[in-house]
């Protein structure tokens, strides 16, 4: 949609402070704060938990998003559970989010495809990839995904070790026939850098997580506005 900056929160609920019970209350918090902001995905994205525990997790929060989407029909968050294509159908989430090294799109719509009895809770299945560089981008063009996450873009604190992609990547991956957001140490403060060099959007965590959402909507969305009049 033109003049919009697309917004994708990654949880990981290992970040919050307490115990495990304060950091799912504080998770669920985030996530209704999340859809009420109008941020367009959230990706579950909790390693940690066993196949049961991410089943229950999620299957919780497929219910708090249906009941904020009944007191708001305009609401437009989806709920992607990070590689667990299996969990994201049993509870009804909103798609999936493939790591570089999973299965492929074109997989994931023929498992679809086989399996008409999964509680899809839209008309359509959401497959979003995560892309390392401007060949992986294309490549889950061609096999039918709705739209990557290009990562890492700049330099992360916590993991010093991996080089960024940089922005001349992020630009050469916008090339492809699908919508790119940038993640990976972006912020507010850069992230009109990834819109300029063609990204839909921008994913993240701490973005997110550490940071008033609302507050985030808004500048992105100032920032996506800029870009759709510079285009014109």
């Amino acid at each position: 949609m033109p003049g919009r900056c697309l917004l994708y929160y990654v949880t990981d609920r290992t970040q919050f402070p307490g115990d495990e019970s304060a950091r799912r209350h504080t998770l669920f918090a985030k996530i209704a704060e999340a859809a009420r902001a109008g941020v367009d995905y959230v990706q579950l994205r909790e390693k940690d938990l066993s196949t049961r525990e991410l089943e229950a997790l999620a299957r919780e929060l497929v219910g708090q998003i249906a009941t904020l989407r009944t007191e708001n029909r305009e609401l437009r968050t989806r709920l992607l559970i990070n590689s667990r294509t299996d969990i994201s159908l049993t509870v009804g989430a909103d798609g999936v989010h493939l790591r570089s090294d999973d299965v492929s799109p074109r997989d994931v719509r023929h498992l679809i495809s086989r399996s008409g009895h999964w509680p899809l809770p839209t008309s359509h299945f959401l497959t979003a990839a995560s892309c390392h560089t401007p060949a992986d981008v294309v490549r889950a063009a061609s096999e039918g995904a709705d739209f990557t996450v290009f990562a890492p873009v700049f330099e992360k604190k916590d993991r010093p070790g991996i080089p960024p992609a940089g922005l001349n990547s992020l630009r050469e991956a916008c090339k492809a026939k699908i919508s790119v957001l940038a993640l990976g140490g972006v912020t507010l403060e850069n992230a009109a850098l990834c819109l300029e060099a063609g990204a839909a959007g921008v994913a993240g965590i701490r973005l997110f997580q550490e940071n008033r959402i609302e507050d985030v909507v808004r500048a992105l969305s100032r920032l996506g506005q800029v870009k759709s009049e510079k285009s014109n």
